[in-house]
């Protein structure tokens, strides 16, 4: 009587507390009550809850009822003893009896049988032996006790494929271990239910008997799940030995239960080989093979005739190739020997490829591209891993597999994949005889991969196939190239067919580079395959040189066509004059004043044939030497003329310098003179320079000067790029001449630099807020951050590059084509600003990397005086680019003997404004929210949220760049310097490798030189302090080197005070570090620095004590070592650590004892967090906290 009023109670609390139109607090009471039910006696529990299961209640509390059971097994199960948990699961089992009857819900008879193999699970072999017999009566009994069955038997490897919390991994190894001993139980059940319920179905449904059929069919559908839930792990020998493949197999040719036929076989197919049953299981695999392709066979056979078109074939075919996929991507080695399986499953994976249906192409794209990318790999590497197959053996089943990928399959591959190059939404309607029927890919497609990465997977495999069969590829693309010219020529409007064109310039792209570039193939192949290449190219060549086209849309397609070409001009220099002179052809048919806007398009096309040089010259190499003088000579005429473009000279100039390269040291060396000789006589003019550079207000008036402000801009961009293309490529026979001769640029650098240096100076001064005061409207409003700028610091996506547009370092662009035309607005004077700045900054980092010779040559005060005079008043984002391009060069090869005059004029002022402003800036963040960076001033946001996220993201990359500063000030090691580090007991000895001559440790590192003759800036020290324990891994990975650097001298210097200072200061660095989240689990390599940081300082100075009771609140700490600690320390380099494991270390770990003098217990917050408990500190008290229950407060 009494139970039956508890399992009352306890169906009104769930009515009341599933009842959303309860009153709150009755829900709150009705919660809290069956909580208390479940947190109670456990007898109590399961008799309420089996009385509340009974067809006597709603289908609400039923199922209810099912979860508080499940709870019970779960989490309560050892409270009840062993007789009560036999009677427990006989009862359960009956439930499927009772349960088993067509008018309950699904969800109910999944409720139990999930109950049934919970129990199962819990008990082990032994109780799953004793209830076998019922549960083979019971599924012989009907078609519904047959699906509860296989439910049961589908949710009862549930905690192996599925991980489980709950579970612990002896539970599951023990689960797994008696599951794998009953399979040959298990897996005969599920095929006889398979085979029986199947007939019948079919049976029932010719005797229109359709509700019996529909119960063998829920049957049927019941067992293929559960077969699903054995698949991922059951041996597949035993799937095979079963009839399970087998019967899965059949399912496939029936409509109603192929697609969970399907799901087997994807889980089946990626399946890998074992090493102890090889054998057995390529039978099984190969039975496989043979399966599916029977099946795709009949697909293609009802595709082609019309009858498996319609939308339900389609899907199914998506599954199945997908297995097939899936199946030769991992076990293709199952029917490596037998050519005629592997030759068919070629030819349907081909038909697949080649399917109109775009899902049905691109799953048969990633298995072509995968075979491809491992047939054509040099590398010995197995198709599968497999231990007892040597590497010849390997070899010649890729020589067999390569082989049957003969001509028809390649050219097959490159016809459907340049016909696949085109998009959707930019194929013009005319376009349908050249793309067929082809299903084009579309936006809509599929949200993870987009058209741009699809297409790269298509050139890849085009280069795989031209690598393999040259001649093919070349004579495909060269027909298609001149098919698609043929269409231009009869279509009114050519330029509606330019995304086909473009299109097919990235296929000639690749198949040209395979062929010739990068590769020594072409070298190795015949004289008959060289020349039957030679002459397709060189009659592809020609047509192109005879086009005719005016129209700079497609003047600009033909320069990619004549550039993509580049690597075969290597080859075949006859070919070189006709490709320059029509280049010049193109470039004099366009239009060159720009001041009507109809004309962009010309200049785009006139900046492409310009860039075409600069890629032929790359690709071509010595090739193009002897032209070298008739493209100046054109050069010069089209320059007198006034029909070049200064951006237009500074590709062509760029272009020059590439072919030079080559050359040699005094051709290099010419063709600069020649180049910068007409700009340094503009450059080095008095006059231009006191009138805009000899104050502020003279800047100002130089942005209204257009004409002249870009002429500026493109002589400092061309600068840039005679740094970066000058020199000597590696591997050149003239490289050796280097070192004598000195970099071709060092002559130009005397003139080139003091007026650049004037313009940053100009440039950076206004920021500076007496002269922001005064400027005028534009000047103030190209000062603030761009839209651009603000995009990609929010991460909202990325712009797409317009065509003629200069990247810049901060993700910005703008047009390299602007000239004097235009009226000068704010856009153009920022991105002016931003690119003279940005160019700038990485001429001055280019030219220190020359050395001695510039450091020597320039006078460091006027550096200085550009890059610091102003750098409190620098704005985030270019402080970092500042840092980044010019600084970090500077000192990372600047002479040790000049690091007086350099390094402690540049680094002194940029450390102390760094402290200032990221103190500032840090503090603002983690108190406020927000990091209130200068950079957002005047920004009118319409979402605060996105101006603390820029806030944030400015903050944080200039942290991490002055990181990379410090990283490079504290390398090379120091450990190079000394010769042991000895320790005995609690004391250390080092020694220098020249005892007495500390000149030589100073010069050896630039922190050791500011230590020893400077006492390292303390602003350095103090910076670090700031932003390195907030900052994420990244940055403290930058970090160590200084770190390992200062630990070191730290030993070195006798002053005691300023070794505790530093000792303490770098301990609590990097424990505070630690603490950041990000940073818990860091590399092995740190982690060992750190303990042995923490041996050595706690063996010197004691001063570890202050810190952990300054993290720890203790007041007492005991530290003690033993003598092989330091040992166990370098030892140990796989050890994770954690930050709260570094203080509670256990006898065996590298710290023998630390712990709380008063109880000598180890407590770790880790651990207790790990076990759910939680943890609050503040103002020295301590409580832990279980529920609402208080531990400890001590």
């Amino acid at each position: 009587m009494e139970e039956r009023e508890i399992a009352t109670n306890v169906a009104h609390a769930i009515t009341t507390a599933l009842d959303w139109r309860s009153p709150p607090d009755a829900r709150a009471a009705a919660h809290s009550y069956l909580e208390s039910i479940k947190a109670g006696d456990a007898r109590v529990l399961a008799n309420a809850s089996f009385l509340l299961v009974k067809r006597d209640w709603s289908s609400e509390i039923r199922l209810h009822a099912f979860k508080m059971l499940q709870h019970l097994v779960r989490l309560r199960w050892d409270q009840l003893n062993d007789v009560e948990r036999r009677n427990f699961a006989n009862v359960a089992v009956d439930l499927m009896s009772e349960i088993a009857n067509p008018c309950e819900e699904w969800a109910l008879k999944s409720q139990t049988a999930a109950l049934v193999a919970e129990i199962v699970r819990r008990e082990g072999l032994s109780l799953w032996r004793e209830l076998l017999s019922s549960i083979v009566t019971l599924s012989n009994t009907g078609p519904i006790q047959a699906e509860l069955v296989s439910m049961m038997l589908r949710w009862l490897p549930e905690d192996i494929t599925v991980h489980n919390e709950d579970l612990e991994g002896d539970r599951r190894r023990l689960l797994l271990r008696g599951l794998s001993q009953s399979l040959p139980e298990i897996l005969p059940l599920l095929y006889t239910l398979l085979e029986r319920h199947y007939g019948a179905a079919i049976m029932e449904a010719g005797r229109q008997q359709m509700d019996i059929a529909k119960q063998h069919a829920a049957a049927v559908t019941a067992a293929v799940n559960a077969v699903n839930a054995y698949a991922e792990w059951a041996p597949l020998p035993d799937l095979a030995k079963y009839g399970i493949i087998y019967g899965c197999g059949f399912l496939l040719t029936s409509p109603d239960f192929r697609l969970h036929a399907c799901e087997f076989f994807k889980l089946v197919s990626p399946r890998k080989r074992p090493v102890d049953a090889a054998s057995e299981f390529d039978s099984a695999m190969r039975n496989v093979f043979e399966i599916l392709m029977n099946v795709a066979k009949d697909f293609f056979y009802k595709f082609t005739s019309g009858a498996g078109s319609n939308e339900s074939e389609i899907e199914f075919a998506e599954y199945l190739c997908e297995s097939l996929v899936s199946l030769g991507s991992t076990n293709l080695q199952c029917v490596a020997t037998d050519s005629t399986i592997l030759s068919f499953y070629l030819q349907q994976m081909l038909g697949f490829f080649q399917h109109s249906k775009l899902a049905l192409h691109y799953q048969a794209l990633l298995f072509w591209l995968a075979l491809m990318r491992d047939l054509m790999s040099k590398s010995k590497t197995a198709l599968a891993e497999d231990l007892n197959m040597s590497n010849g053996q390997v070899d010649n089943e890729k020589r067999k597999i390569l082989a049957l990928v003969n001509d028809d399959i390649c050219y097959a591959i490159l016809d459907t994949s340049f016909q696949r190059m085109l998009k959707k939404e930019k194929a013009h309607p005319g376009m349908a005889p050249a793309a067929g029927t082809l299903e084009l890919w579309s936006d809509d497609f599929d949200g993870k991969v987009d058209f741009s990465q699809y297409r790269s997977r298509l050139l890849e495999l085009i280069r795989f196939i031209a690598t393999d069969k040259p001649l093919i590829a070349a004579a495909k693309v060269s027909e298609k190239i001149i098919e698609v010219m043929k269409s231009l020529s009869i279509v009114l409007v050519p330029t509606q067919d330019l995304a086909l064109m473009e299109s097919m310039h990235l296929a000639l792209e690749n198949v040209v580079s395979a062929i010739f570039y990068g590769s020594n193939e072409y070298s190795k192949s015949s004289a008959e395959i060289q020349l039957s290449l030679h002459r397709i190219f060189e009659g592809l060549l020609q047509l192109l040189i005879s086009l005719k086209w005016t129209e700079p849309t497609l003047v600009e397609v033909l320069g990619h066509y004549l550039d993509a070409l580049g690597p075969f001009l290597r080859y075949y220099p006859d070919a070189v004059g006709g490709v320059v002179n029509k280049l010049f052809e193109l470039l004099t048919s366009l239009p060159v004043m720009v001041k009507d806007p109809s004309t962009s398009t010309a200049r785009r096309a006139r900046l492409q044939i310009c860039t075409s040089f600069i890629r032929i010259a790359k690709a071509a190499n010595e090739t193009l030497l002897p032209h070298m003088k008739g493209i100046a000579s054109t050069m010069t005429y089209l320059q007198n003329e006034g029909v070049l473009l200064r951006a237009e000279q500074n590709l062509l100039g760029e272009a020059f310098l590439v072919m030079a390269s080559s050359a040699g040291v005094q051709q290099q060396q010419e063709v600069l003179v020649w180049l910068l000789e007409p700009l340094s006589k503009q450059w080095t003019q008095p006059e231009w320079q006191e009138a805009y550079l000899s104050d502020p207000t003279s800047l100002v008036r130089l942005c209204t000067e257009t004409q002249f402000m870009w002429s500026i801009f493109h002589t400092v961009t061309f600068f840039e790029k005679a740094l970066k293309r000058s020199g000597y490529r590696k591997g050149s026979l003239n490289s050796e001449n280097s070192s004598k001769t000195g970099h071709p640029m060092l002559p130009h650098l005397s003139w080139m630099l003091p007026p650049l240096l004037k313009l940053l100076r100009a440039i950076h001064s206004l920021w500076s807020p007496s002269i922001t005061q005064t400027l005028p409207g534009e000047i103030k409003a190209a000062m603030i951050m761009s839209d651009v700028e603000r995009t990609s610091l929010l991460g909202e996506g990325k712009h797409k590059l317009a065509k003629g547009a200069l990247p810049l370092t901060d993700g910005s662009q703008f047009d390299i084509s602007k000239e004097a035309y235009s009226e000068p607005i704010e856009t153009d004077i920022r991105n002016w600003m931003r690119g003279i700045r940005d160019s700038g900054y990485t001429i001055l980092g280019l030219s220190a990397t020359l050395g001695d010779p510039f450091f020597r040559s320039i006078e460091p005060h006027s550096v200085i005086l550009a890059l610091m005079e102003n750098i409190e008043y620098m704005e985030f984002r270019h402080i970092k680019q500042l840092v980044h391009m010019a600084l970090i060069p500077l000192v990372k090869f600047c002479p040790s003997d000049l690091w007086e005059v350099w390094l402690e004029k540049l680094l002194h002022p940029l450390l102390v404004h760094a402290w200032q402003a990221l103190s500032c800036s840090w503090c603002s963040l983690l108190q406020e929210g927000k990091a209130k960076v200068p950079d957002v001033h005047g920004i009118v946001a319409g979402s605060d949220l996105k101006v603390e996220v820029m806030e944030e993201k400015l903050l944080r990359d200039l942290s991490r760049e002055i990181c990379s500063l410090f990283s490079m000030v504290g390398i090379p090691n120091l450990r190079e310097v000394l010769v042991s580090v000895e320790k005995s007991s609690f004391t250390y000895r080092v020694e220098i490798r020249h005892p007495g001559r500390r000149g030589v440790l100073i010069s050896s590192n630039i922190t050791s030189y500011f230590y020893f003759c400077y006492s390292f800036p303390r602003p350095g020290l103090l910076i670090t302090k700031r932003i390195f324990p907030i900052t994420r891994k990244e940055s403290m990975v930058l970090f160590l080197p200084l770190y390992s650097c200062l630990r070191i001298l730290n030993t070195i210097r006798n002053s005691e005070e300023l070794q505790n200072e530093i000792a303490l200061f770098l301990f609590a660095l990097v424990q505070k570090a630690l603490d950041v989240e990000p940073n818990k689990i860091i590399k092995h390599e740190q982690q060992a620095m750190h303990l042995e940081s923490f041996y050595y300082s706690c063996s010197r100075d004691r001063f570890p004590q202050q810190v952990v009771s300054e993290f720890g609140h203790l007041k007492s700490i005991v530290v003690t070592f033993k003598d092989e600690d330091l040992a166990l320390i370098k030892k140990d380099k796989q050890h994770k650590l954690s930050k709260d494991e570094l203080w509670m270390l256990d006898s065996a770990s590298p710290l023998t004892t630390l712990g709380i003098e008063v109880q000598k217990n180890l407590i770790s917050v880790g651990t207790l967090e790990s076990k759910g408990f939680e943890v609050r500190a503040k103002d020295g008290v301590m409580k832990i906290i279980s529920g609402a229950l208080v531990v400890e407060n001590p």
